[in-house]
C-alpha cells in the first residue's frame, strides 16, 4: 500500500459535492489519495472497474450500487467501505466482511436531525396541530379553552434504537412533561429503569398512548408492524408518528382509519416510496405527508461528509472506526 491509500467515491453525481464540499476533500486528501474517476452509477463500467482495481477503501454515500462478490474480485485491495450516509444495508453485501473489510456508517451523524424532527412533531401532535389549523381555515377560531398542550401526554416510542434512544433522552427531561412507554422486544425491563421509560408490549402502546412515534428498524418481522388491528387499537383523537420506514406500517390500513378523522398522522416515510401522485394520504386534512426529509438536508449533508473524512482518518490509522458496522448488526439495523 503506497503512503497514502487510494479512495474511490462511489454515490449519486447530484450529492457529491454536497457530501464532500471542497474544504472537506481537502481534509480528506491530507490522508489518503483521491481517485479521479468518481462512480456516479453503475460499477459495470470501464472507469468503474478501473478505478475499484486501485481502491483500497471506498467511500460510499446514497446510491451507490451494491457491492457483492464479483465487484470484491475486482477490488483485490480493498480494506473498507466509509459509507457517508445511514444505512449500508441496500449495498453492502454480507461477502464484504466474509472477505474481512471493514465497514463504517455515518448513521450517528444522520441520527440528530432526524430526532430533532422527530420532537418538533410531537410538540405539533400534542396541540393537535393538523385539527386546529382545518378548523380555522374554515374560519372557526378555536377557543382557549379548546386548546390543547401536551403536559401530561403519554408517548408511545415504538424501537429504542439509535434514533428511539435520543427521541427518548429528549421526552424523559424533567421539563418535557412527558409519560414515556416504550416497545422493543430487545429491551430488558432493567435498561428501560435506566433509560427512564416504562417497558410495555406493543399492544399495549397503541392502546395507552397519546402519540405514537415509530423507530424500529425495517426487518422482515417488522413488516406492517403496524396492522390494521393494532391501528385499531390507537385511541380516538391520537397521532401517529412515522420517521423511520414506510413498510412497517400497513398504508392500505391507514388511510382507511384516517378516513375516518379517528386520529392523525404525520409520516415521513411511506409505503411505496414516493407515494403516487393522487394517492388518498395527501387529501386528508388530518394527515401530514413529508417527503422524507428528516434526516440530512441540504447544508446539514456535510455533517455525514465530515463523519466520514474522521472515520477514513481513523482507519489510515489504524484506530477504531466509531461508526463500524458488524455483518451481524444487520438483523436488527434499519
Amino acid at each position: 500500500m503506497p503512503d497514502r491509500p487510494t479512495a474511490v467515491l462511489a454515490m449519486r453525481a447530484d450529492v457529491v459535492d454536497l457530501v464532500l464540499p471542497a474544504d472537506l476533500r481537502a481534509r480528506l486528501e491530507t490522508c489518503v489519495r483521491l481517485h479521479p474517476d468518481v462512480i456516479t452509477s453503475g460499477f459495470d463500467t470501464l472507469a468503474a472497474r478501473t478505478a475499484l482495481r486501485a481502491a483500497d477503501l471506498l467511500i460510499t454515500g446514497w446510491g451507490c450500487p451494491l457491492i457483492g462478490p464479483d465487484i470484491l474480485d475486482v477490488a483485490p485491495r480493498l480494506g473498507a467501505v466509509i459509507h457517508a450516509a445511514g444505512s449500508v444495508k441496500e449495498h453492502v453485501h454480507p461477502a464484504v466482511w466474509q472477505r474481512g473489510i471493514s465497514v463504517s456508517s455515518a448513521a450517528d451523524a444522520n441520527a440528530g436531525p432526524v430526532i430533532e424532527f422527530t420532537l418538533a412533531t410531537i410538540v405539533l401532535a400534542a396541540r393537535r396541530t393538523l385539527g386546529s389549523a382545518a378548523q380555522y381555515a374554515r374560519g372557526d377560531l378555536p377557543g382557549f379553552g379548546e386548546r390543547q398542550g401536551g403536559d401530561g401526554a403519554t408517548i408511545g416510542v415504538i424501537g429504542a434504537s439509535r434514533i428511539g434512544r435520543g427521541v427518548i433522552d429528549r421526552l424523559t427531561t424533567a421539563t418535557a412533561g412527558y409519560r414515556v412507554l416504550l416497545a422493543d422486544p430487545y429491551v430488558s425491563a432493567q435498561t428501560a429503569a435506566e433509560l427512564g421509560v416504562q417497558l410495555v408490549e406493543l399492544d399495549e402502546l397503541c392502546r395507552s398512548s397519546d402519540i405514537v412515534t415509530v423507530h424500529a428498524p425495517d426487518l422482515p418481522e417488522t413488516h406492517h408492524l403496524l396492522d390494521a388491528r393494532r391501528l385499531a387499537l390507537l385511541r380516538d383523537g391520537a397521532a401517529l408518528i412515522n420517521t423511520a420506514r414506510g413498510r412497517l406500517i400497513d398504508t392500505d390500513a391507514l388511510v382507511r382509519e384516517c378516513s375516518t378523522g379517528r386520529f392523525d398522522a404525520y409520516l415521513d416515510v411511506s409505503e411505496p416510496e414516493p407515494l403516487p401522485h393522487g394517492h388518498p394520504l395527501f387529501g386528508l386534512p388530518n394527515v401530514l405527508v413529508t417527503p422524507h426529509i428528516a434526516g440530512c438536508q441540504g447544508n446539514e449533508v456535510r455533517r455525514l461528509g465530515a463523519y466520514a473524512v474522521d472515520e477514513v482518518r481513523r482507519w489510515t490509522r489504524g484506530e477504531r472506526l466509531l461508526g463500524e458496522v458488524s455483518a451481524a448488526d444487520l438483523e436488527h439495523i434499519a
